[in-house]
């Protein structure tokens, strides 16, 4: 809902629970005043500004007949340049007089309820009748340079986009460098900064810091959104927890390079903006041109970090995934990759997918490899010819097979890069990102393609179109195996413009061929979790978070992505051990139970699986497929239980699937909790855990101790055993109320250095369990 108030001079949104307030000026910019809990209708808006009576020194005053009216004092939702605002400004234009004094003043404004699109950029998608959208105008005093600040409400939601647009009126050309989506000034309360950082196979690390006076920043400045810092950052209160505290979240539909910045001046004023980055930026605005931001997201939560996750989830899934996979579950994979790599054939391909089949398996990928000349990383990307050594009668044959096993067929694809020793680069050198006058640097020994070229575009969309639609294929996972250097097109006057241009034109592609083609399930991936952001997300179903494996890490980067993004976007498989990324052997139960929260699936050689091992897969696959919308759809919480002990929750109106995972394991005699989130307090409950194996090899020679024949625990025979029988991991069942559930259930206590029997929990270091909670019905 937005209102306005022409006595007061003032801009109200509502969400269902959130309040934005902000106003005009008496010499009209435009004033920050509240975003947080759902304010009363008749609020004193008087009471939520700062007051002053008296100036102080070195204060620059914005009218010479004005001592109490400073920008550098006001709360402000946007500001310019050199008017007396000495914070860092959100905008920075060379008007046609060469000069980067800009001031921007309130013209008008409209309300309106139609759909709203950009030309350049993915916006989120608009079809609640609760979403409303309010545009305000401001005007450049002394040019012709209109600055359009865009409120997006969407009501149920409890979000807020906001974005702006600059229209060049003027005669003369304009120079932008740079233009933030919003800015927010609000009042510091004792605020934390909660960023995701990391690298490669170490992705989405929650990193928590103080706000002390000064400036921050969360940026990318490596072509996409970046590994190192993840497009989401949240404002926090030092108290605030999962389930209780006031916090912010922001983010971003934007998959280039962003900038993030906080700033704290002397006032205790916080200023938190975040947008394109202007790192090497630079845009010519002709005149009766146009600049899109990209749209920045907002929500406010007081009841901690869950209710924010949730807000960020459920508008996701609602309004930035597109297709029709839009709340649609999610079909669970396997890809060949850790199985072959690039030796692989025909054979081994359609063996492999028998198994799959056989095992529940709905999926079938074909990953990197498949095109000639494509024997390792070095060669051939750019080129679509299949390699017929691997594949004799071709994708389509191929296609066919894996259809007429009742599998889907997917396959993998790095359409923005090229290899010197390509068919490509022979015939288009051209097409290289190079500056003409020094040699490109290389990245994983491949470049980058000058998709900012019209004819670039053209040859990716009719590659990847002919191959989806020539063989069936109902996958993509679209690769992105290095950042981008030697930012350079020929097609460019003005290479500042390069960086934002080269997502402009990735768009078009994504738009081009996935846009037209709904059906067609869409995984992005950049090595792992290089591009996860809101703007891949406009075009992709779900995006591969991280090249790690290991699911001791992929808790960790799980759970970082979790704070802004919905499990059903998250990929994750289960793989064989020791782990490629890490060498650790991790429990095989573990590796499914992390998988299990988010999209599933296998990337593994079955062949080197045990007989148990198969048949526990077997197990999963039905269970994860009984309760896939609860993992891929449910209201998710993280819950921490204890020092080395943490737990996923995912819940609907009468299920819950709850994680317990554990790092080390110390043998204390202690009761485990497992606490479940936003049950009925009053209503009863049963708790009843998964079935899960324990494998013999695990106990090694500690078999001799309860065997009344000696085996060698190197041996043959106990080899023969480990590969075929297994022990049932104890069956736990409980009742309780939702309000004890709430507190912390105590489960039965695991081994405790001796004494085992058939009632003792055996999860050991890096061990897990999945248990159902169900609302027990009244007889």
């Amino acid at each position: 809902m937005i209102t306005y108030d022409n006595t007061k001079k003032t801009f109200r949104l509502d969400t269902k629970n959130t309040t934005y307030i902000f106003g005009i000026t008496k010499y009209k910019h435009l004033e920050s005043i509240y975003y947080g809990d759902l304010l009363d209708s008749k609020v004193d808006i008087y009471s939520l500004s700062p007051k002053y009576t008296s100036s102080t020194g070195t204060t620059t005053y914005y009218d010479k007949d004005d001592d109490l009216y400073s920008l550098n004092n006001i709360l402000l939702e946007y500001s310019g340049v050199g008017k007396g605002d000495y914070r860092v400004s959100p905008i920075e234009v060379q008007l046609g007089d060469s000069s980067f004094v800009s001031d921007f003043v309130y013209l008008k404004h409209t309300v309106t309820n139609s759909k709203v699109e950009m030309n350049t950029l993915p916006v989120a998608y608009q079809e609640d009748s609760n979403i409303t959208t309010l545009i305000v105008r401001l005007k450049e005093i002394s040019c012709d340079v209109f600055l359009n600040l865009h409120y997006q409400v969407f009501f149920d939601k409890d979000i807020i986009v906001r974005w702006v647009t600059l229209e060049n009126k003027s005669m003369k050309s304009i120079n932008i460098r740079k233009i933030m989506s919003m800015n927010l000034d609000i009042v510091c309360k004792d605020y934390k900064l909660i960023t995701l950082s990391g690298s490669w196979a170490n992705e989405t690390h929650v990193k928590k810091q103080d706000i002390f006076n000064g400036v921050y920043i969360n940026q990318s400045l490596t072509g996409n959104s970046s590994n190192k810092h993840n497009p989401g950052f949240i404002i926090s209160k030092e108290s605030t927890n999962e389930d209780y505290g006031e916090c912010y979240g922001f983010n971003l539909i934007y998959s280039g390079n962003h900038l993030g910045l906080i700033e704290l001046n002397n006032f205790d004023f916080l200023r938190i903006q975040l947008g394109i980055n202007n790192f090497c930026f630079s845009y010519d605005l002709a005149h009766n041109k146009i600049f899109e931001t990209p749209q920045a997201i907002l929500t406010y939560s007081k009841h901690g970090f869950n209710k924010l996750s949730q807000n960020f989830h459920n508008f996701i899934n609602d309004n930035i995934i597109r297709g029709d996979y839009k709340n649609k579950e999610r079909p669970i994979l396997i890809n060949e990759w850790e199985s072959f790599m690039f030796d692989f054939n025909q054979k081994k391909l359609l063996s492999l997918a028998k198994k799959a089949k056989s095992l529940g398996i709905e999926l079938f990928v074909l990953d990197d490899g498949w095109f000639k000349n494509r024997n390792n990383d070095t060669k051939a990307l750019g080129d679509y010819e299949v390699n017929l050594k691997k594949i004799p009668r071709g994708l389509k044959n191929l296609s066919s097979r894996i259809h007429k096993l009742g599998l889907k067929f997917g396959l993998w694809v790095e359409p923005e890069m090229i290899s010197y020793e390509s068919d490509l680069y022979l015939k288009h050198p051209e097409y290289l990102v190079k500056v003409p006058s020094k040699d490109p640097s290389q990245g994983r020994h491949q470049y980058v393609l000058d998709i900012i070229k019209e004819e670039v575009q053209e040859y990716i969309i009719g590659n990847v179109t002919k191959l989806i639609d020539e063989n069936n294929i109902d996958y993509i996972k679209w690769d992105m195996n290095r950042n981008i250097s030697d930012m350079y097109s020929s097609v460019l006057e003005n290479q500042g413009e390069f960086f934002h241009r080269y997502i402009i034109s990735l768009y078009h592609i994504l738009k081009e061929i996935f846009i037209k083609r709904p059906s067609v399930y869409l995984e992005t991936c950049a090595s792992g979790g290089n591009r996860f952001d809101l703007g891949m997300l406009c075009f992709s179903t779900s995006i591969w978070a991280s090249d790690n494996t290991d699911p001791v890490e992929r808790i960790d980067i799980q759970k970082g992505l979790s704070y802004f993004y919905p499990l059903s976007s998250i990929s994750s498989h289960v793989s064989l051990a020791p782990h490629q990324q890490t060498l650790r052997n991790s429990p095989f139960s573990t590796r499914f139970n992390v998988s299990s929260f988010g999209v599933l699936g296998y990337e593994l050689n079955l062949k080197y699986l045990t007989k148990v091992e198969l048949l526990e897969v077997k197990e999963d696959i039905k269970f994860y497929k009984k309760y896939r919308h609860i993992f891929q759809f449910g209201e998710f919480y993280r819950i921490f239980l204890r020092d080395n002990q943490y737990s996923f929750q995912c819940k609907s109106d009468t299920s819950n699937v709850v994680s317990f995972f554990q790092n080390r394991y110390y043998p204390t005699l202690r009761s485990d909790i497992l606490k479940v989130k936003g049950l009925d307090s009053s209503k009863n409950y049963e708790v009843s855990s998964k079935n899960q194996k324990v494998y013999i090899s695990s106990f090694g020679h500690l078999v001799n101790f309860i065997s009344k024949i000696k085996i060698n625990p190197t041996g043959f025979i106990f080899n023969f055993i480990a590969k075929r029988f297994s022990l049932d991991e104890v069956k736990e069942k409980y009742f309780a109320q939702g309000s004890l559930l709430e507190s912390g259930l105590l489960l039965t206590n695991q081994f405790q250095a001796s004494y085992y029997n058939k009632t003792t929990r055996l999860l050991n270091d890096f061990g897990s369990k999945l248990y159902i909670v169900e609302e027990l019905q009244n007889e």
